[in-house]
């Protein structure tokens, strides 16, 4: 006897990517040497400094046990202090910061805090699947809105207004862009704020990418005027700081949203275990010269990459921030999908298919920077083969 299932699981599909690596695995297993281009894991380590803190904090005997839900104070200083480093923005440790187990679970804890069934959550129609995935989980209606490619990604603002009703209650807004590394601006997060003040929706910014190949200075969204009246942002340290694996993100906004938040996430986790929080904490201390030294291994991987897309005669936008490369397939490939499949089989190199970030994303591939450039090198010499 199989018991039935909630709606909620019949309603969700398997991530893409869960369902595709077992793919990838069964390849290896055979003996395949598979080129992985299609996931954003970081191969580079951590700073010394992040796993002596680690190595320190595990050898103490009192480092095992529960850890408050806040996260200690050491680390929400060491975030509010980045924060003020990087993008010129003060937080109050205390009551402003909101440590994660890794920003995906944010988005979780954000739309069980915020949205009732039937609400309705704008979601860009390409970016990251979790925010389509877990809106419909909570039982909201997902409203797409327009990305102006002809205008660097940036949302349709004009149309926007148009999607906005009574159950209208959240917004995810995510620059720099994932999948298409369109970079953020000031003018993007000042249209943002002024949405959400004038439709008393929550903007919820999820920003994990803005210190990776960024070509100019990052930006948050809560150093615009008025954000953190209508506005909370998620980051996260598995990107910038090669710890995806640690599971290691943050909210930060307003103390009432983030009251509000720790209601619901204290019911759901025990808060992160000491030794990771105060390697952590010690990351965030990593100098503007080791980001630089991680930004110049990721740029030594373009030219391969770009070779890559141009062997397949895909056409890009130089301006593109973060660590993939976004790309729209020509007329003679007849679908991502299937290209998708033939690399995989055929020539054993695994790329992301760009619909699985949205409808619009039926023509585009994306390239992930994360192997030496080597190896993309001999995906390029196997295209070429």
């Amino acid at each position: 006897m199989i018991i039935s299932l909630a709606q909620r699981a019949t309603q969700a599909q398997e991530y893409y990517f869960s369902v595709k690596l077992a793919e990838v695995r069964k390849l290896i297993s055979a003996g395949h040497d598979v080129i992985n281009m299609g996931i954003g894991n970081p191969d580079q380590s951590p700073s010394e400094a992040t796993i002596e803190a680690l190595h320190r904090s595990a050898l103490e005997a009192g480092s095992h046990g529960y850890q408050s839900y806040k996260g200690i104070p050491a680390l929400r200083q060491g975030i509010a202090q980045w924060y003020q480093r990087i993008y010129d923005v003060t937080l109050d440790p205390e009551t402003e910061i909101l440590p994660l187990i890794g920003s995906k679970e944010g988005i979780t804890h954000i739309s069980m805090t915020f949205l009732d069934a039937g609400d309705e959550v704008l979601v860009p129609e390409l970016g990251y699947p979790a925010y389509r995935a877990v809106s419909q989980m909570v039982g909201a209606n997902v409203i797409e809105y327009p990305l102006l490619e002809d205008q660097g990604w940036q949302p349709d603002w004009e149309i926007m207004h148009s999607l906005v009703g009574p159950q209208t209650k959240l917004l995810w807004l995510n620059y720099p862009h994932m999948p298409t590394g369109a970079p953020a601006t000031r003018e993007l997060f000042e249209n943002a704020v002024r949405f959400a003040h004038q439709h008393k929706i929550l903007l919820c910014h999820d920003n994990p990418y803005s210190l990776i190949l960024n070509q100019k200075p990052p930006i948050s969204l809560l150093s615009t005027e008025g954000a953190k009246e209508v506005a909370i942002e998620l980051n996260s340290m598995s990107k910038s700081h090669n710890m995806a694996g640690w599971r290691v993100g943050w909210l930060s906004g307003a103390k009432a949203y983030i009251d509000a938040i720790l209601t619901i996430k204290s019911n759901v986790d025990s808060g992160m275990f000491l030794g990771i929080q105060q390697a952590a904490a010690a990351a965030l201390q990593n100098t503007d010269q080791w980001h630089q030294a991680q930004n110049e291994i990721y740029r030594s991987r373009l030219d391969a990459a770009k070779a890559f897309l141009e062997t397949l005669h895909c056409t890009y936008d130089e301006s593109q921030e973060g660590m993939f490369l976004w790309a729209k397939l020509p007329e003679t490939i007849a679908s991502a999908e299937q290209l998708v499949d033939e690399l995989l089989y055929q020539k054993y190199i695994f790329i992301a298919p760009g619909f699985i970030f949205g409808p619009k994303g039926q023509r585009y591939i994306r390239l992930s920077l994360c192997m030496s450039a080597e190896r993309i090198w001999q995906a390029v010499q196997r295209l070429k083969a």
